[in-house]
This record gives C-alpha cells, structure tokens and sequence, in this order.
C-alpha cells in the first residue's frame, strides 16, 4: 500500500506549503496529493479553499484575485511542487476543484503543464466532477472522488477514490473495484488504527497527513 502526503505533511506545517511537501519527502510518503485552482490571471495555484479565510483569517476569493494579490497567503505555484516531485521522484495525485468561474480552464491548464514537463512519474488527476474527469480521462489517470457508495460501486475510472467514513462503511468498495481491475485511493487517513484496517482491505493508496506515522503504523522501515 502507497502512502500520499495528503496536502503535504501537513500535520507539521501549513498545508500545501513548500515546506510541507519537502516534510514529505523527509517522512518517507511515496506521493503528494494537492487540490488546484486558477487565479484570475490564469496561475494554477495549490489551495483547496474558494477563499483565504481558513488559512489566514483574511477572506479573499481564490478566483477573483491575482496571484501578486494573494502574496499575503503565500500559495505555491503547481509548477514549484510539480518540480519536487519530479527531483524527487513522488508520485502525484492531483485535484481539481470544482465549481469554479473558470470551468475547464484549470484542466486545460493543468493538462499543458504536465505535457510540457513530460514527468517521469505516476500522475492521477482527480476530481468529484464527473465533467473534470471527462476532460482528462484519455490523458492521465483519472480517480473519482465520492462519498456515496452507489457511485463508488458504479464508477468507471481507473482509480476509485473514496472518503474513510464512506470506505469504513462500505468495505466491499475495494473488492467490487479490484474485480473491475480499478485501484483504489482512500482519504484522509491518519489513525493507526484506519490505517491498519485500510492495508486489511486491500487498498492501493492512502493520503495521510502525517506520513511517518503511516509509516510506522504498517511496519515500513
């Protein structure tokens, strides 16, 4: 079972900072997860809120502020942690939030990034938009992210990607997809003992906070 820092090692520093992500490194995750947005002057950024609030108790919106206007909040660019992870070799598990008044713009930008890079890793772009996952499905793997177990057993995509609660609720998830020759990544997963019952079931990716722990959960030298 692959471990993925979900937002970084984001238990010790803000999530989806620089420094998160090289934390990761150093704690062993064998990938990233990162949710991605586009300023209002078309910079793809690595933030999972529409706003600032949450993070810097200033509320400014995401898609209507340029990236100089957010040096506030200090986001990184997808193309610094598309770069450490390629140096790093790490795996990359991408989402695209949706709705956003951009539409398919953050897909499209994020599809021309990764052909221009041409990185020597494994790429999955994710998504709970059926649309987002249409615009990207023929080009890397695509992971449907849900929270409902009809949906989950129903879906087609490569990779299926179901919350814990949705997973610890329905753990035949991972047989049903397995028999149709799908992976299955599961979020977010920080108790030792989720993360135990995970690896009992059999799933491929967990995206944790704290990767180290994960770690030594499963008896990972």
């Amino acid at each position: 079972m692959k471990i993925y820092a979900h937002r970084g090692a984001s238990k010790d520093y803000p999530e989806m900072s620089r420094e998160a992500y090289l934390e990761a490194v150093v704690q062993g995750a064998d990938g990233f997860e990162c949710d991605l947005r586009m300023t209002k002057d078309r910079q793809l950024i690595c933030w999972h809120d529409s706003n600032t609030l949450r993070m810097t108790g200033i509320n400014q919106k995401i898609a209507s502020s340029t990236f100089a206007d957010l040096a506030f909040a200090e986001p990184i660019l997808f193309s610094e942690l598309l770069d450490i992870a390629i140096t790093n070799k790490k795996s990359l598990a991408l989402e695209t939030k949706h709705p956003v008044p951009t539409g398919g713009a953050v897909e499209r930008e994020l599809l021309r990034q990764l052909d221009l890079a041409k990185p020597n890793i494994d790429i999955a772009i994710m998504s709970f938009s059926k649309m987002a996952i249409s615009r990207v499905k023929n080009r890397y793997k695509s992971v449907f992210l849900t929270t409902n177990f009809f949906a989950a057993k129903s879906s087609k995509t490569p990779v299926v990607g179901p919350g814990l609660a949705l997973l610890k609720a329905h753990p035949e998830i991972v047989e049903i997809a397995h028999a149709k020759g799908q992976e299955v990544y599961v979020w977010t997963v920080n108790d030792p003992r989720d993360v135990n019952f995970c690896a009992e079931v059999g799933v491929d990716v967990i995206m944790s906070d704290i990767p180290a722990q994960v770690r030594k959960a499963l008896g990972y030298s």
